[in-house]
């Protein structure tokens, strides 16, 4: 779930898989191996996720919708 709301939240703002690479410190693999989820985030990636793209950890993790509603299942 955490690969395809990168990949949303990034597209959304415009941004390429290098953009947020720099942003976050790590090559474009790194961004598009998190996409894929071929690697789990890190704690630090998952909050530097949140920071760049104003959304909660939950948010990124599939645990909450966009309203905010918890997504438990």
């Amino acid at each position: 779930m955490y690969g395809k709301r990168i990949k949303e939240l990034r597209e959304e703002r415009g941004l390429s898989q290098e953009a947020v690479g720099a942003l976050l410190h790590c090559s474009q693999r790194t961004v598009s191996r998190y996409e894929l989820e071929q690697i789990d985030l890190s704690t630090e990636a998952l909050i530097s996720l949140c920071y760049l793209f104003k959304v909660s950890a939950d948010y990124i993790l599939g645990l909450e919708d966009e309203t905010g509603a918890k997504a438990f299942r």
